[in-house]
């Protein structure tokens, strides 16, 4: 009896601190505050991130830790354009181009109209080299780089890709 109590101690010791080195060096869980990401994502729901060996690429959903005066925790985003990619917003068509391409956004929630805010005035930007340009999914909800508090996001500040919404249990999915 006592050899068995030993044996499961043991065995949820292991789990416990394979848990514990995975979640610190390999990933992570981050929550989703807000609807700027809606419909891809809801507020509320736990992303588990990938954040060893990532590489930043256009259409990732990405958590960032870029703190500023307006955004003091983390935040999700969509990877719109990485360095070197050139973004062109024409409010009027509701559309946003990579290097010339329209993209296609059939994730967003809504067209893209014209904001009210000043501070969303960019219009076009060249990302620099080791930055990226994020953009949330409910386009008329979301301080994102469009808003010059934020801008183009340095590599540094993205704690990683999120690859699976795993709470709420009936909303589990892979994303990407």
């Amino acid at each position: 009896m006592k050899g068995d109590l030993f044996v499961w101690l043991q065995a949820l010791m292991v789990c416990l601190v394979t848990l514990i080195v995975v979640f610190t060096f390999c990933g992570r869980v981050v929550g989703v505050k807000g609807d700027s990401m809606y419909p891809t994502l809801h507020d509320g729901d736990m992303l588990l991130l990938r954040s060893v060996g990532y590489t930043p690429k256009q259409g990732d959903i990405v958590v960032l830790n870029k703190k500023s005066g307006v955004f003091d925790e983390a935040i999700v985003k969509r990877i719109i354009a990485v360095g070197g990619q050139t973004v062109s917003i024409d409010y009027a068509a509701g559309t946003v181009t990579v290097d010339g391409q329209v993209l296609e956004d059939d994730y967003i929630a809504e067209r893209m109209t014209v904001p009210p805010d000043p501070y969303l005035s960019i219009q076009e930007v060249t990302v620099p080299e080791g930055s990226v340009f994020v953009m949330g999914d409910n386009r008329n909800h979301s301080s994102d780089s469009r808003d010059q508090r934020l801008g183009t996001v340095d590599e540094r500040y993205i704690l990683g890709q999120a690859v699976m919404v795993f709470f709420p249990f009936q909303d589990i999915r892979l994303l990407g």
